[in-house]
C-alpha cells in the first residue's frame, strides 16, 4: 500500500503539460551530450584528476573502507539490504562514487547557467537510469518478492511487460485503467453538452442549490488533456464545488483532433472560446462571464482575454489562471534547457508534415524528461516487483491524453519564443496584437510550490503582465495538478496568501515574505472571492441550456470518449 501511495504522489506532480517542452527536438539531446563532450576534451588534465579521484573511491569499496551512503530520503535505497548485506552495500556505493564523480565534474566545467542546467539535466538522466535498483540483480526488495512468491512476482512482471509491448506501445503503464468508467465513477456530475461545433462541446453542469449567483463560470481546460480533470471524483471535483457553492458551472470539451484537423490553430481554439462564452451568456442571461483556466488553458484564455479587450467587449467578468507560465525564462526548469531554436524549428517541420504530435508521442517525450517518477518506478514496480500500477484517478485521466495538432502546437511556441505576453501589442495572433495591459478583469492567480512543471516563481510573474487592479496571488502547497485538485479535507493541506490587501509587490520573493500560512484547503478561500464578483442571487434554473441551445447529450459528452 505505502508503494502504490508513493507511486501516486510521485507521478502525480508530473502530469502532460504543454509548454516550451513540446518544441523540444532529439537533435536538443544530442546537441547537449555534445556540449559534455565537448568540455571534457578541452580539459584533459581535469578529467584526469576527477578520473583518478573516482578511482581511489572504488578501490575504497573494493575494501570495505568507503564511507559513501545513500541519502536518507531517497526512496530507492530504503530496504534494509543496502546497509547490512555486503553485496548490496558495494552496489549502493559504486553507483554514489559515479554520481559523485559526475556531479564533482560538472561544478568544475566552465559553462553558463542555461548550460550548465542543460548539462545537469542531461547527466541526471544518464545516472538516473545508470541506478541498481532498475534491475533485478541490484534490487533486493525485487529478490525478496521473487523468492516469498515462489517465482509468481516474475511470471507476473514479464506478463505486465508483454502487455506494454503489445497494448501501450512499448511504455510502462503508470495507471491501472480497469476501475474506472467515465460517468459511472469517474466525471459523475450531472449536465448536459448544450452546444457542440467540429473542435468542441459545451458542458452546462445541473445546479445543485435552490439559488445560484447571477454571473456564471467557463473554464477553458488544456488541448492536450480532457476536460473531466475538473469532475474526477465528487470528493475531489471542482465542478461540484462550484455548483454546491452556487455557482453556475460550464465547462469546455475540445475534440481530440485527427490528422486532418492538425490545421486547427489559436485562432480556431479563441473563436470556439468566444462562441461557448457568448453562449453561456446568452443561456444564463448575464451580461458578464467568470472565466477559469489551467496550464496551456491559461494561456488560451489569456489570448482570448487579451482579444476581448481588443474588441472592447465587456462580457469577460474575472479571470483564475491556475499553474500556468506565461511569462517563461530558460532557467525555470532544467528541462526548458534543452529548447533551442534549431529544435523548435525541427519540432515544427516534424508536426507540419504528421499533422498532429500523437498523444502517446507526447507522454512518452514527457516521461522521458523526468524518468526517475514516469519511468523506473514503474519498472521496478511493474516488471521487477510484478505488481500491477496503481488504480489512481488523476494517473488514469493523465493517460487519457489528446493529440495535439501542428498548428495550435506552432502557435505555443510562437508565445514562448517571442514572450507574446509580455510584449505590448508587438506579436499578433487570433486576429488581434496580443496586449495584456488592456485586461482590467479581477483576477485569481495560483501556484504549487513543488510544481516541477509550471515552477510557482514563474507563475507569479504573470500578476505583473496585466492591467487589472485587483489581482489575488494564491499558493497552494502541492504540484501541478495536485495543487489544484486540493479539496476541503485533506488534513496536509495549507495555502500562503498576501497579509495585507492592495497592490502585489513585484517579485515573488518580495510576496512570499509578506505572506501568511493558512490552514486547510485554498478551495473555500477562491469560492468566496468568486461569489464576491458573481452578482446577486437569484432562483436557479430549472433545466440546463435553453430554447437556443437545448440539452444534447448528458456529461461529460461525446468528445471525451472519442478515440482518434
Amino acid at each position: 500500500m505505502a508503494q502504490e501511495t508513493r507511486l501516486e504522489n510521485e507521478a502525480a506532480q508530473s502530469t502532460n503539460a504543454l509548454g516550451p517542452l513540446i518544441g523540444v527536438a532529439r537533435e536538443d539531446f544530442v546537441g547537449a551530450v555534445a556540449l559534455l563532450l565537448r568540455e571534457t576534451a578541452s580539459d584533459p588534465k581535469r578529467l584526469m584528476r576527477h578520473a583518478k579521484e573516482m578511482g581511489e573511491d572504488m578501490v575504497k569499496i573494493m575494501t570495505g573502507k568507503s564511507e559513501l551512503a545513500p541519502d536518507p530520503k531517497d526512496k530507492r535505497f530504503m530496504d534494509p539490504a543496502w546497509q547490512y548485506n555486503p553485496f548490496f552495500r558495494a552496489g549502493a556505493q559504486y553507483y554514489l562514487a559515479v554520481q559523485k564523480g559526475m556531479r564533482n565534474w560538472l561544478e568544475e566545467l566552465e559553462l553558463d547557467e542555461l548550460e550548465r542546467n542543460r548539462a545537469n539535466f542531461i547527466a541526471n538522466i544518464i545516472i538516473d537510469g545508470l541506478a541498481p535498483t532498475n534491475t533485478l540483480a541490484g534490487n533486493p526488495v525485487a529478490q525478496k518478492q521473487l523468492i516469498n512468491s515462489g517465482g509468481l512476482s516474475l511470471i507476473k512482471g514479464l506478463q505486465n511487460a508483454y502487455n506494454d509491448m503489445v497494448h501501450n506501445k512499448g511504455m510502462v503503464s503508470q495507471v491501472d485503467k480497469r476501475p474506472f468508467k467515465l460517468g459511472e465513477n469517474i466525471a459523475t456530475s450531472k449536465g448536459s453538452v448544450v452546444l457542440r461545433t467540429e473542435m468542441m462541446e459545451l458542458v452546462h453542469y445541473a445546479p445543485t442549490t435552490d439559488e445560484v449567483y447571477e454571473i456564471p463560470q467557463l473554464t477553458i481546460p488544456p488541448q492536450i488533456n480532457k476536460m473531466y480533470i475538473n469532475d474526477l471524483s465528487p470528493d475531489k471535483s471542482v465542478v461540484k464545488y462550484q455548483l454546491d457553492n452556487g455557482i453556475q458551472t460550464f465547462v469546455i470539451s475540445w475534440r481530440n483532433p485527427s490528422k486532418e484537423q492538425g490545421v486547427w490553430g489559436m485562432d480556431d481554439y479563441i473563436r470556439s472560446c468566444e462562441e461557448a462564452i457568448e453562449a453561456v451568456s446568452k443561456i444564463t442571461g448575464s451580461k458578464k462571464v467568470n472565466v477559469s483556466a489551467g496550464c496551456s488553458g491559461g494561456q488560451t484564455a489569456s489570448v482570448l482575454a487579451s482579444k476581448l479587450a481588443a474588441e472592447k467587449s465587456d462580457l469577460l467578468g474575472t479571470l483564475t489562471l491556475m499553474v500556468c507560465v506565461l511569462h517563461p525564462k530558460p532557467t525555470d526548469i532544467e528541462a526548458a534547457s534543452l529548447v533551442s531554436e534549431n529544435g523548435m524549428a525541427l519540432a515544427r517541420k516534424r508536426a507540419e508534415k504528421a499533422g498532429v504530435i500523437k498523444a502517446d508521442d507526447l507522454a512518452r517525450g514527457f516521461a522521458w524528461l523526468r524518468p526517475n517518477d514516469l519511468i523506473w518506478n514503474y519498472v521496478i514496480n511493474n516488471y521487477l516487483l510484478g505488481m500491477d500500477p496503481p488504480a489512481f484517478d488523476v494517473l488514469f485521466w493523465n493517460a487519457d491524453a489528446t493529440n495535439l495538432s501542428a498548428s495550435l502546437m506552432g502557435d505555443f511556441l510562437t508565445l514562448f519564443e517571442t514572450l507574446a505576453f509580455t510584449k505590448k501589442g508587438e506579436v499578433e495572433m487570433a486576429g488581434h496584437k496580443i496586449d495584456l495591459s488592456k485586461v482590467k478583469s479581477d483576477m485569481f492567480i495560483l501556484g504549487g510550490v513543488t510544481d516541477h512543471i509550471t515552477p510557482w516563481k514563474a507563475t507569479y510573474r504573470s500578476t505583473e503582465l496585466f492591467g487589472s487592479k485587483d489581482i489575488t496571488y494564491v499558493l497552494s502547497q502541492s504540484g501541478h495538478m495536485q495543487a489544484i485538485l486540493n479539496p476541503p479535507g485533506n488534513p496536509k493541506a495549507k495555502y500562503y496568501v498576501q497579509k495585507k490587501k492592495g497592490k502585489l509587490p513585484a517579485t515573488a520573493d518580495e510576496w512570499l515574505q509578506g505572506t501568511e500560512e493558512v490552514a486547510g484547503s485554498w478551495w473555500p478561500f477562491w469560492i468566496e472571492w468568486m461569489q464576491k464578483r458573481s452578482g446577486d442571487k437569484k432562483p436557479a434554473p430549472k433545466e440546463v441550456g435553453n430554447a437556443e441551445y437545448e440539452p444534447l447529450d448528458p456529461a461529460p459528452g461525446l468528445y471525451v470518449v472519442e478515440e482518434r
